[in-house]
């Protein structure tokens, strides 16, 4: 069976997923805060979900990085009617709000095999793992305390976050920057060796096919994680 001596794993979607109630909170407060046009909460959340869509597709045809306070700063224009001039708007504040909403709403685990599958896979396997993850709303700043909250930072060896090298997936350079860190690991492997796995078609398997590597999509698919252990020797 085929097995990788490198495994680069996307992070939202792949190994965790939004909490319900952290969307719905933070809307509560949007809605509350920045809205004086009186929009319906449906309202507010659809604009969230309209500009997230948005910048994903942006940031992956580009290959660039729209941050999270640009973000933000976009769907309060939208609930106001592209009419805030943001002056008033302390946007860092916001985003300290949004964390700390964040760590009181954690994210979840993705599926019960996430965990032993990593496991597996650090215990059993003489490989290298990192996370190479496009961000949104929340900084890779925020996820590296979130992942080490949750108990899935250490099975990682590095994590890299577009907002941090400001490129995106499926941008060749960010890949090449992941293939920098693995070898500065010491881990001699080829490209071939090297595999990504994640739930984007076009960000991480046709991202990872360009960059030279292999890539394996998940979940959005219905393929699960612990496929990695089947294909283990």
């Amino acid at each position: 069976m085929t097995y990788y001596k490198h495994y680069s794993f996307d992070l939202w979607l792949t190994l965790i997923k939004s909490n319900p109630l952290f969307k719905k909170e933070r809307t509560k407060i949007f809605h509350e805060r920045f809205n004086p046009h009186t929009k319906s909460l449906d309202e507010v959340a659809l604009i969230f979900r309209q500009v997230d869509l948005m910048v994903n597709a942006i940031n992956e045809r580009t290959g660039k990085n729209i941050d999270a306070d640009e973000m933000y700063l976009m769907v309060i224009n939208m609930i106001s009617n592209f009419s805030n001039d943001f002056k008033t708007v302390d946007i860092e504040l916001v985003y300290e709000e949004m964390e700390e909403l964040l760590f009181k709403y954690m994210p979840i685990i993705y599926s019960d095999e996430t965990i032993s599958t990593l496991a597996h896979l650090k215990k059993n396997v003489a490989c290298t793992i990192n996370i190479l993850s496009n961000t949104g709303f929340i900084r890779g700043r925020t996820l590296r305390k979130i992942l080490k909250q949750i108990g899935l930072s250490e099975f990682f060896d590095f994590q890299l976050y577009s907002d941090e090298e400001g490129l995106s997936k499926p941008n060749t350079e960010l890949f090449k920057l992941m293939l920098q860190r693995v070898s500065g690991l010491g881990t001699n492997c080829s490209l071939t060796d090297v595999l990504h796995i994640g739930d984007n078609p076009e960000a991480d398997i046709k991202g990872a096919e360009i960059a030279g590597i292999h890539g394996l999509l998940i979940n959005s698919n219905n393929v699960s994680i612990n496929t990695l252990i089947c294909q283990q020797p």
